[in-house]
């Protein structure tokens, strides 16, 4: 890592600078981000899978010194505008990828002491956010939060000395890099895995005695598919974590079943503020979130507010938001005064989600702010549907989204991928066997090929309004 460090130095890149990597999860990405975390120069990973327009918008934003590549992404980078600061920046390359220079050469400069300059005040990390709703945002975040976000982590998920973790979920994006940086703390091991591969998944849980996993539900959804055609051995396991989605009723009781885990962690954040709040028992009172971080506080006020205020009364729907004074924060968006006008607010961040309190004081998170659907005058949220139809044995997934539609304004439509046959009039008497309120009830239902998703799990609702999935039959499973 010192050599590393050594050779970023020797490349020009100094205290401040950004360095854009745009990697796989892999030794390299790894000793890059603690090469960066020495020196002071803002780690600045990028979606491996990137196009050449968002490498050019993000490489400007971010005012880019120099560029990681490997094979998977060279395409992407070597693509943009001649005229772009992208094209002119040095390129390092990581396995066969061409450039500059070679990951290799870059560690050859071997320092002659320890490269040690960054301070708690310093940026460590510039993440960027995934962008469904316009151009990404770069998310700043100091040495100081970052180390309070990745001990947070290890205190909410009970970490021991020697944990081992699955580093599968991608290093640009905040769950990967809270996984690295609590493994360090603990003196345990980060098995790198470069994309996600459920045999090879389960081949690493029983190789290296894996510990711990923290995952999107949707992982977790499709190794539990492997598994049940498969079987692996997953008895080293003792804890479950999950955040990045909403989680299904019926996909958590299948892993608890599966896995039987000591703790079960319900994790709510962001890339902006690592923790809103967290759960350690997920299956204990089903869909809480839990309450506040170790270094959060968090509230929930009316829709209609648009400054913090007094909070909404208990069970109460409204917008969720979080103390910007707690440890784990940003403070702003990089160059985007559009974005903090939008999200910060007299010293709260607002989220964009909604919830309520119960009388417990457990948050409950049932969606985002720009997913909820108004039918006739009424809000719905998604989630609550997405709950009840997921308890379907033919349900595979689902998602629930509000179409256009003259009378109501919007109507409800569930997306099913199935794994039995199924047809509309079944699911449709399920809703009406279940709690569900008869206005919540989905009034169309369509059978999908898959379910549209980003690259870290969440579902992409405007995909669906749009058109843009592939239908099956309906009353069949869906075809493997």
């Amino acid at each position: 890592m010192q050599g590393v460090a050594a050779g970023l130095v020797a490349l020009g890149l100094t205290r401040g600078d950004h360095l854009m990597v745009v990697l796989q999860n892999r030794l390299e990405m790894a000793t890059l981000h603690w090469a960066c975390q020495f020196l002071g120069v803002v780690m600045t990973p990028l979606n491996w899978r990137a196009n050449a327009e968002e490498v050019d918008y993000c490489a400007l934003d971010a005012g880019a010194r120099a560029v990681v590549v490997e094979p998977c992404s060279e395409a992407a980078v070597a693509a943009v505008a001649a005229s772009s600061i992208a094209s002119r920046l040095p390129r390092i390359a990581v396995g066969a990828a061409a450039g500059t220079l070679c990951f290799d050469e870059l560690c050859t400069a071997a320092p002659r002491a320890a490269i040690v300059r960054a301070d708690s005040a310093d940026l460590s990390l510039m993440l960027y956010t995934s962008g469904t709703t316009g151009k990404p945002k770069g998310v700043p975040c100091r040495h100081r939060a970052e180390r309070a976000a990745a001990l947070g982590h290890v205190a909410q998920n009970l970490y021991r000395r020697g944990e081992r973790t699955l580093g599968v979920m991608p290093l640009y994006h905040t769950m990967g890099v809270r996984s690295l940086l609590a493994m360090a703390l603990v003196d345990g091991v980060f098995v790198c895995m470069p994309r996600f591969d459920s045999a090879q998944a389960f081949r690493h849980i029983q190789d290296e005695r894996i510990t711990s996993l923290y995952l999107v539900p949707t992982l977790y959804h499709d190794m539990l598919a492997w598994r049940d055609c498969h079987g692996a051995d997953v008895s080293s396991v003792k804890k479950l974590g999950f955040a990045g989605a909403p989680m299904p009723e019926a996909l958590l009781r299948r892993l608890v079943e599966a896995f039987s885990p000591e703790l079960f962690v319900n994790h709510y954040g962001s890339s902006e503020v690592f923790t809103f709040a967290y759960s350690q028992d997920a299956s204990r009172k089903l869909g809480s979130a839990g309450r506040a971080g170790i270094n959060a506080r968090i509230r929930v006020i009316p829709h209609d507010a648009r400054v913090p205020g007094e909070p909404a009364a208990a069970l109460e729907e409204g917008q969720i938001i979080c103390d910007l004074a707690g440890e784990e924060a940003f403070e702003a968006y990089c160059n985007r005064p559009d974005a903090d006008a939008k999200a910060i607010r007299a010293g709260w961040y607002f989220t964009g989600d909604t919830g309520y309190i119960d009388h417990d004081g457990d948050l409950f998170v049932t969606g985002r702010v720009d997913d909820m659907i108004i039918s006739g005058g009424e809000n719905i949220s998604p989630m609550d549907i997405e709950s009840v139809l997921s308890l379907h044995p033919a349900v595979d997934e689902v998602a629930v989204a509000g179409l256009p539609d003259e009378r109501w304004g919007q109507r409800v439509v569930a997306f099913v991928k199935a794994r039995a046959e199924a047809t509309a009039e079944q699911l449709d008497a399920h809703c009406r066997a279940s709690s569900l309120l008869a206005f919540k009830r989905p009034r169309d239902y369509v059978f999908v090929r898959e379910i549209p998703r980003s690259p870290v799990g969440k579902i992409l609702r405007r995909k669906l309004v749009t058109g843009e999935y592939d239908a099956v039959e309906p009353g069949r499973a869906t075809p493997v």
